[in-house]
């Protein structure tokens, strides 16, 4: 006899695979729509370059022509997606004026033993660390380089290392063809201008080694390179036992400790004192950091840079608390009508004017005409404009402008109404300030309906226009709902919903905890020091809400949960109709006013080729999907890959008749229904006798189906049965329907 089986929409991982009664226990790239799952849409390359680093927000504008573009903020530049192209329109470093950080004047000095690393000298300190990023111009290559000026000029270099104050290194494609003799830096010139620093590609806490420096970037560390090997069996370079030899030890302290290697693998050294090429009274491995099974450190060649790691606090201790928080590169991305605004995480704003001659050409400034934001604050977590009002805001930002160290987390500074550049309150304009309370830090904010939602890392609070003389009044309207990372929050038809550090939420005009049937499977396995890498969109074509984020272990985000906030509205199943799957995005874009999702992909082994930066290579790449495309993931070589899919059932005995296990059951046939099926799905039918063993697949399985298939003869024995369908195939897509299987009792215990 045929029984009908039927699974509620949604994944179910609060209970146990037989517990989740009439569920779905188990999926990936499966969306439920209309209460059916069905494979995912496919994703398309939307460019043949991969963009460099890790693209973290996108935000799209509309200029008074009717051009539409997309900015893309990383975590090394701000970039311009505009008809099909990319364009940098990172802005350079600034002085608080708005007036451009320039190096003029500056030299090159190649090597004829030193392969491709070139040093640059400037007349000025240069304040520059290492990973900055600078752009060189009107290159002059020293008399006898065989490296050509075109290597250089108008290129992007990455900074490798900074012997000194006024020193950097950068590395060149070409090398030098001249074998031996001396430096060359006779008759080079060159101008150096410096990008704006963003900030790192990952997010970590000071909890042990290997996150770097615990304290937070060391403004203007110092570094050099090993002159010579450092073997592992000898104390020293040169086998001199007592020193380690570079090419210059200016900058350093006079004792401390130096980083030999490239973190968070670096070997840690203490010195008594230096000499101008040598650290000396040597101690090799300090903190642990030798090799296990050498005598005395690890292994270096000569070139490797060496860092300086005195003011490092805790190298190697596993400390147990802390309040430091390396975040990542984040920006916040708006606009002033046709004019971008955009402003880096604990930085400037900078704007963008669409609506200027050949805009693609310019960069972001803060001296962008007729939108200056050079009295804006200098240091803030984020930024917005508001909706209606038109008043320019800034998040965890300074009491005094210009001042980054009054930066206080919890003070908000607003601009006067339709002006972003005005920030002094006074008795003739809108702008004013306001510190909230319930917190240590502000971490986002969004536009809502008719007001603006920020929240603290414990708190919820609405802004709301009220007008003169207070211009926004400010409530607070949650508390233990804090915001998990900055771009965790959406807002959709009035509701905000958000990640916290302890379950989802939701607005709408009250705080609700959001139920959640796989929370204890995300939050057992999300790395929650990486919250502000977290971030949620909305896809409006499927009614979902998406959360990415990484799990334990992985440095990017690696998965994703979603919410069908409109099928479970009104909706009987337990803890709502959420799924959960392996794609990992970094950040994403609802169709607007584009007609379909955008969203990037990022992997840190290989390098973007948009924008080119000389000699560097393992810096990240991001790729720009268009989703909701075919069936297929389409690669930036037009290549195709399958996505694979499946979803899986609760283990179920005899339809829930009473027998609750208690009898065997015989599968003989199943007739599939399949609501669409292109291609073939393969179903697995499962059976095992005792919950806690492992699914075993009849002999038959797994079978092919495809629409033309009617039915399929198996034989299954087991106390329990699961079902599971997928896919892996190009161009193939499927909608499950019902099943019906022709089960039997079969014996007793």
């Amino acid at each position: 006899m045929l029984t009908k089986i039927k699974f509620a929409p949604g994944i179910d991982k609060q209970d146990t695979a037989v517990g989740a009664e009439g569920r779905w226990v188990d999926s990936d790239n499966v969306r439920f729509r209309y209460g059916l799952p069905e494979k995912v849409g496919g994703w398309n390359s939307l460019l043949s370059d991969t963009i460099c680093g890790v693209a973290r927000k996108q935000h799209a504008f509309v200029d008074l022509d009717g051009n539409r573009y997309v900015a893309i903020g990383t975590d090394k530049f701000l970039l311009i997606y505009f008809e099909g192209a990319l364009f940098d329109i990172t802005p350079f470093k600034s002085n608080n004026a708005g007036a451009q950080t320039q190096f003029t004047g500056s030299t090159i000095t190649t090597s004829t033993t030193r392969g491709t690393a070139v040093t640059i000298t400037t007349s000025t300190n240069h304040g520059l660390e290492i990973g900055d990023i600078v752009e060189l111009d009107s290159v002059t290559m020293p008399t006898g380089s065989s490296i050509a000026a075109s290597t250089f000029e108008d290129k992007l270099c990455q900074v490798i290392t900074v012997p000194s104050s006024t020193t950097f290194t950068v590395t060149s494609p070409s090398a030098e063809a001249n074998g031996g003799g001396s430096d060359l830096t006779s008759g080079s010139s060159c101008t150096v201008n410096p990008y704006q620093a963003v900030g790192p590609s990952a997010q970590s806490y000071g909890y042990g080694f290997g996150i770097g420096n615990y304290g937070g970037n060391v403004t203007g560390s110092q570094s050099t390179e090993l002159d010579g090997s450092l073997n592992a069996d000898t104390a020293g370079t040169g086998g001199s036992g007592t020193a380690v030899t570079v090419d210059s030890t200016t900058g350093f302290p006079s004792a401390g400790t130096i980083a030999v290697g490239t973190l968070p693998s670096a070997e840690l050294i203490t010195y008594t004192s230096t000499n101008a090429t040598q650290f000396l009274g040597i101690t090799r491995g300090a903190k642990g950091t030798a090799t296990a099974g050498t005598s005395n450190g690890q292994a270096h060649s000569t070139n490797t840079t060496v860092q300086n790691a005195t003011d490092w606090g805790n190298w190697g201790d596993a400390v147990v608390a802390s309040t430091v928080s390396l975040e990542p590169g984040l920006w916040s991305l708006s606009n002033f009508g046709q004019v971008l605004v955009a402003t880096v995480a604990n930085g400037k704003t900078f704007t963008w004017n669409a609506g200027a001659t050949t805009p693609t050409a310019n960069r972001a400034s803060t001296s962008t005409s007729s939108f200056s934001t050079s009295n804006n604050p200098t240091a803030s977590r984020a930024t917005l404009i508001s909706p209606t009002t038109r008043h320019l805001i800034h998040f965890g930002t300074e009491t005094t402008i210009g001042t980054t160290s009054t930066q206080d987390d919890m003070f908000i500074r607003f601009g006067d109404q339709e002006d972003i550049n005005t920030f002094i309150p006074s008795a003739v304009n809108a702008a004013g300030t306001q510190r909230l309370q319930d917190g240590t830090k502000i971490v986002g904010a969004i536009k809502a309906k008719e007001t603006i939602l920020i929240w603290t890392d414990t708190a919820l609070y609405t802004m709301k226009f009220i007008g003169a003389p207070f211009t926004f009044g400010f409530e607070q309207v949650g508390t233990n709902c804090g915001l998990i990372g900055k771009n965790a929050a959406v807002e959709i038809d009035g509701v905000a919903y958000w990640m916290s550090n302890n379950g989802f939420f939701l607005f709408d005009g009250t705080v609700k905890s959001l139920p959640c049937s796989v929370e204890d499977f995300v939050y057992d396995d999300i790395d929650l020091t990486k919250g502000q890498q977290i971030t949620a969109g909305v896809n409006n074509l499927f009614t979902e809400i998406i959360w990415w984020y990484p799990t334990s272990g992985q440095s990017f985000n690696n998965r994703l949960v979603a919410y069908n906030y409109l099928e479970s509205m009104g909706s009987q199943v337990p803890g709502g109709i959420w799924y959960t799957s392996t794609e990992g995005r970094t950040s994403w874009m609802d169709a607007k006013i584009y007609p379909k999702p955008y969203a990037t992909s990022y992997t840190s082994t290989d390098t973007g080729t948009f924008p080119t930066i000389q000699g560097v290579t393992g810096l990240g790449a991001t790729i720009y999907f268009e989703h909701e495309v075919g069936n297929n993931q389409i690669n930036t070589d037009g290549s195709s890959t399958a996505i694979s899919s499946f979803v899986q059932s609760y283990d179920f005995d005899l339809e829930g008749q009473g027998t609750e296990g208690d009898r065997f059951l015989s599968v003989r046939r199943f007739v599939p229904d399949f609501k669409v099926l292109e291609g073939t799905a393969k179903v697995t039918l499962a059976v095992k006798r005792f919950p806690s063993q492992e699914d075993s697949s009849t002999g038959l399985s797994p079978f092919s189906i495809t629409s033309s298939t009617t039915k399929k003869d198996t034989r299954a024995r087991g106390r329990y049965v699961n079902i599971k369908i997928e896919n892996d195939d190009i161009d193939q897509s499927w909608r499950f329907g019902t099943f019906s299987l022709d089960v039997q009792q079969d014996g007793g215990r």
